[in-house]
């Protein structure tokens, strides 16, 4: 029976890694000095900086280091008084001054500048070393000709330079290089770096973007070389927490004298022919794990060294290189991760990837698996690769404190989902089939613009990244949904590659410009994507437009162009004509009458706008044949409507049982402060409650065929159901109370019999979901993120358990109008009013406006006729545009909703050149004013005024209206429903946003 898994291992946070402030000091110039006949050689037949800054190119590596070349001590001194050098390479010299007496020259003037001498071996040289101080010098290298030595001789100092700073910030490693021998790690070295840098490259595919990979690379290992036992010692004490590895040859002196602290190279200080042996029994009594390598030009000392556990590696071999590369491969966790059979040593599975090793980590035998664990080669191979969160965890979980292969399994896979969780917060990463699974986050495909819509979900993830108190509630979740975007550049290639452009912008009927774009081909090169996509998502798939104009800081187009949803089927390949069809669906949209209305009234020219298109698993559960999340909602960080207590900047929800797309459309939605989340208005009054709550609810029907007969209207497969068909699938259980309708009361919470009242009283007042909370934060955190105003789109699935997943769907700014007001609007006199509000959207002044349309209505007044109201409207609206004027818009009901009995039922490019729109409420015709939907945002977007004005109440209460002015007036047209009047002068339009106080004068009106 496998071990209870201790709760430090189940209960862990994993820390993110920065890699942006690592490797953060540089080499950035090098003098080198040397004579005229190797500075020809190094420029002309070496190429030394192009090589250089080919090989970091090649490599990735950014800030290749300048060279400047001089043949002389002087020059050498000129050029170091009047520019910053970090590095000075002495080459061997001339006759009479040779490599060493130039380097200490320099030392002597210059002591804090890094100093490297370079020298060729011969038998002279070598004699001359014998009695040599180095101590003054960084290293010295044998120099053959090799340009490659010049950029390990770069990063060993650098990585010096940055060791202390980057294992404390990230916990990067170390490999420790012991060797005395000159020659001999004057040509390891290159290969060394080499290899390691070239690893980087492989483990930066772990990375989510081409910026994350080339940050990921400054994560690679650093290399330390120690030339003597004692500073071996040293560098292995200090930084043997974070040691990948040692490699270490076997003859080498004990001790250093003072002296020769420096580059060590001369023999003054006798060879210890046990040096090695001692070095690795020393490390291994620490460290039972740490990988040694031991390399000996003495054959003698393979069979000890093997003895004893260190891998060998022969220094007389030609294939040296080779040999240390596959034990670094092996051992140090390089390239891929090899679970072996321990018996035969056998490859079982090959791992290139973190996912990899996620899909394939209960597939492993036993026995493999407790030899790899039992060895800590997991968590180095994850160090290696720059891991550190997870590797970091996993070495402490050792055999010794939990042996149970099956515990270490569930372990290792719970670190790297939460890893992965963690990394893919707040990232747009490249869409890569290969790392796109169901606990992957956010992805693009191609290389454009994510659009209005896009933008907005890769900043709301990086706001719950930056904010970890989202999550600080038990059983309640807050993130996005799993998404991909399918970048603009898709789209300019769609609409060239069919040739689209002509019928796009011309004056064809919606449905014909639909047909064009479904008859077209989207490229195949994203099928295999979009399959990878429906594995991960296994929910329904919305597909949103994302436009470049949509939802940006100053022209927010919410709502113009189309989101289709598609079911989840088995059928895959069903699922993806469905998926192309939505795809060229809503790119059509974008050349619809309506998007091109639009665009004059904003003063944009068609062709500048570009889609991208968001897939989104859509939120909700399913039930049966319909699909829908427990609530959705829309918050606006600016309460135009305070009541009570309730403050302007506190904000405003509008909550829905459903799909968001009804509270859209303007349908009946519960109005709640979450700061007051106990005075909600609608249900103050039992009459009012039954009134005024949601009666009927949107939800996907998962049973409809659409194939690819897609619709203009982007509503075509949604169910518009009643509330009562919600009870049955259980759905109303905190969101609901019931009417009794005996002893005419409202109960919290569903029972038997009698009317179900949407209140959300379990959620806003019983706290079986921090749900006003989770609200709050996000107001604020998205208002401070953006620095103004905020719209923010949600849904959330409550569980039975009362758990939950609160899912942030879209942010836009509410872009108010700056101008300055310097009446008092309360205080005008109504004599000089054509009509007055005391519940006013909208703030600023306009005076270009004279005419006025409004519907005629009187107390006996039905909403019968609205639908024939709307098109008369649509069509005065078009000449409007057409003659470059606004107007002020009066009429009974609600403007704007999806349902006639409620008011007018226009869409926002129907009343575009609107700027200002009365509501008025009827005795006989009474709606509360809508709040909250995309048509709003449009009418705060371009500062139209919105004003309410209910005829029940008293002027000073309600507002009031001049319709016998109007009624009085010569009509520039009237049909049956609708009159439009023109005044002589322009009326003043004013709008204190802050009090919500609006009105328009007539004082200069003949």
């Amino acid at each position: 029976m496998p071990t209870q898994i201790p709760q430090e291992w189940t209960r862990f946070i994993l820390k993110d890694v920065t890699f942006v402030n690592l490797m953060m000091r540089h080499i950035y110039n090098v003098l080198i000095v040397a004579n005229p006949y190797d500075a020809f050689m190094l420029e002309d037949d070496g190429r030394v900086e192009e090589k250089i800054y080919n090989e970091y190119a090649q490599l990735g590596l950014r800030y290749p280091p300048t060279f400047t070349q001089v043949s002389t001590i002087e020059e050498a001194e000129k050029i170091l008084n009047s520019t910053k050098i970090d590095l000075v390479i002495c080459m061997p010299g001339n006759a009479d001054n040779d490599a060493f007496t130039v380097a200490r020259s320099i030392k002597q003037k210059f002591p804090d500048i890094h100093c490297v001498v370079l020298t060729p071996f011969s038998h002279g040289i070598s004699k001359r070393m014998e009695n040599e101080d180095l101590s003054i010098f960084d290293y010295v290298f044998c120099w053959l000709g090799n340009t490659n030595l010049i950029l390990s001789i770069v990063k060993l100092i650098e990585d010096r330079m940055n060791i202390d700073h980057d294992i404390q910030a990230a916990g990067v490693q170390m490999i420790l290089l012991v060797e005395d021998s000159i020659r001999f790690y004057s040509s390891i070295l290159p290969n060394l770096y080499n290899y390691i840098l070239q690893q980087s490259q492989n483990f930066a595919t772990e990375a989510l973007n081409r910026h994350a990979a080339t940050l990921r690379m400054r994560g690679r290992p650093k290399v330390l070389l120690a030339r003597t036992y004692d500073e071996a010692i040293q560098l292995y004490e200090k930084y043997k927490d974070n040691c990948l590895g040692v490699i270490s040859d076997v003859r080498f002196p004990i001790h250093a004298h003072p002296e020769h602290q420096g580059a060590m190279g001369g023999n003054k200080e006798e060879k210890d022919p046990e040096a090695g042996f001692k070095l690795l029994e020393a490390i291994r009594r620490e460290d039972e794990y740490v990988p040694l390598i031991m390399e000996s030009a003495e054959s003698a000392n393979r069979e000890r060294a093997e003895r004893e556990g260190f891998k060998f590696v022969d220094k007389n071999s030609k294939m040296l290189s080779v040999d240390l590369r596959h034990l670094m491969e092996e051992h140090m966790g390089f390239g891929d991760f090899i679970f072996r059979d321990p018996k035969t040593h056998q490859e079982i599975v090959r791992i290139h990837t973190l996912k990899e090793l996620q899909d394939n980590i209960f597939k492993i035998p036993a026995d493999s698996m407790l030899y790899h664990v039992s060895r800590n080669h997991i968590s180095r191979w994850l160090c290696a690769r720059a891991i550190f969160p997870v590797s970091n965890f996993l070495k402490h979980v050792t055999w010794h404190k939990l042996q149970d292969v099956d515990a270490h399994r569930q372990i290792i896979f719970d670190a790297i989902v939460q890893y992965r969780h963690m990394k893919n917060l707040g990232v747009v990463a490249v869409f890569d089939r290969g790392k796109f699974d169901r606990y992957a986050h956010f992805a693009r495909i191609g290389d454009g613009s994510l659009g209005g819509k896009g933008r907005g979900l890769a900043f709301l993830d990086n706001i719950i990244k930056t904010h970890p108190d989202f999550n600080r509630f038990g059983g309640a979740t807050v993130q996005i949904p799993k998404t991909v975007v399918l970048c603009t550049d898709v789209f300019d290639q769609f609409m060239e590659q069919n040739n689209l452009y002509d019928i796009a912008l011309s004056d064809a009927p919606d449905e014909v410009i639909l047909h064009h774009f479904l008859e077209a081909q989207l490229p195949d090169s994203y099928i295999a994507d979009f399959f990878t996509f429906f594995e991960a998502t296994h929910s329904p798939i919305a597909i949103r437009s994302s436009s470049l104009l949509e939802d940006s800081h100053y022209q927010p187009f919410a709502g113009i162009y189309s989101t289709y949803m598609i079911p989840n089927l088995d059928d895959k390949y069903e699922m993806l004509r469905m998926l192309a069809a939505a795809i060229k669906s809503v790119y059509a949209s974008v050349y619809y009458r309506d998007s091109k209305a639009y665009m004059t009234a904003t003063s944009n020219v068609i062709d500048q706008e570009k889609m991208a298109v968001v897939l989104q698993e859509v939120v909700g559960q399913n039930h049966g044949d319909r699909y829908y999340p427990t609530m959705s909602g829309v918050l606006r960080s600016l309460n135009y409507y305070p009541v009570g207590e309730e403050k302007a900047e506190e904000g405003i929800a509008s909550l829905a049982l459903g799909l968001g797309k009804y509270i859209v459309d303007g349908g009946q939605t519960l109005r709640v402060s979450p700061w007051h989340p106990h005075q909600i208005m609608q249900l103050s009054e039992m009459e009012t409650a039954l009134r005024e709550t949601q009666t009927r609810f949107y939800a996907l029907d998962m049973k409809r065929d659409v194939g690819s007969d897609f619709k203009v209207d982007d509503g075509f497969n949604i169910l518009n159901l009643r509330v009562k068909e919600a009870e049955k699938d259980g759905t109303l259980r905190y969101i609901a109370s019931t009417y009794d309708p005996y002893d005419q009361i409202i109960r919290d919470g569903v029972y038997e019999g009698g009317r179900k009242v949407i209140s959300f009283c379990g959620v806003l007042q019983q706290d079986v979901f921090p749900l006003p909370e989770i609200m709050q934060m996000s107001m604020r955190y998205g208002a401070e993120a953006m620095r103004r105003p905020v719209e923010i789109e949600f849904a959330c699935n409550l569980n039975a358990d009362r758990t939950g997943d609160f899912y942030l769907l879209q942010i836009r700014p509410i872009v108010d109008s700056k101008q300055t007001l310097v009446e008092d609007v309360a205080a005008l006199p109504d004599d000089e009013c054509l009509l007055r509000s005391h519940r006013s959207l909208g703030h600023g002044i306009v005076d270009d406006v004279s005419d006025v349309v409004y519907v005629k209505y009187d107390n006996h007044f039905t909403a019968m006729n609205n639908p024939a109201v709307a098109a008369d409207i649509e069509r005065i609206n078009r000449q409007m545009i057409d003659e470059g004027r606004g107007y002020v818009l009066i009429g009974p009901g609600r403007w704007g909703s999806s349902d006639p009995w409620l008011g007018v039922p226009v869409k926002w490019p129907h009343i575009s050149a609107a700027k200002v729109i009365v509501e008025v409420a009827l005795k006989n015709y009474r709606v509360d004013p809508s709040q909250g939907t995309h048509f709003f945002q449009n009418l705060t977007s371009f500062g139209v005024g919105y004003f309410t004005i209910d005829t029940n109440q008293s002027a000073d209460q309600g507002g009031m209206v001049r319709k016998d002015l109007l009624d009085a007036m010569p009509a520039v047209e009237e049909t049956q429903y609708v009159r439009h009047v023109r005044f002589k002068r322009p009326l003043r339009i004013l709008m204190d946003g802050t009090k919500q106080e609006g009105a328009i004068t007539m004082l200069n009106v003949e």
